[in-house]
């Protein structure tokens, strides 16, 4: 589905990502992901940083830097849509790091990143696409 917002500003509207939202607030990089340039995001919904254990996010979050790898670690500099994603292998993220690309036939959309299911794929803005996950990717 293609909307007429930048990729922030749509996911500041998708009520299953708002605490990822808030997250890159915090972090203090939405001008790195509303930039005209092109961008994936692969944003883990709220429920997944709920399972995360130990608070990891909120304790990332008092240190800026911590969360903005964790953060920066879900978005490609390249728009992927998901006919893109199921040819590649891997991608590189903005953080620096890989990110491992498998096609599954029995899944939903067929994706997995890293060790995340793509829950509802090729949201499209204006900058770029998301992509819902159902785990937060850490570096």
């Amino acid at each position: 589905m293609k909307y007429d917002l930048d990729v922030v500003t749509l996911m500041s509207h998708l009520e299953d990502l708002s605490t990822l939202y808030h997250a890159i607030v915090g972090a203090g990089i939405i001008h790195i992901l509303d930039k005209p340039h092109e961008i994936t995001l692969f944003a883990p919904e709220n429920e997944a940083f709920a399972k995360l254990q130990g608070g990891t996010i909120i304790s990332a979050l008092e240190d800026i830097e911590k969360a903005k790898t964790i953060l920066t670690y879900h978005a490609v500099p390249q728009k992927l849509m998901a006919s893109d994603l199921r040819k590649q292998k891997s991608v590189t993220t903005l953080q620096g790091g890989m990110l491992t690309i498998e096609e599954h036939h029995w899944l939903r959309h067929g994706i997995k990143v890293n060790d995340a299911v793509v829950k509802e794929a090729d949201i499209e803005g204006t900058n770029g696409v998301i992509h819902i996950i159902d785990a937060v990717l850490m570096p």
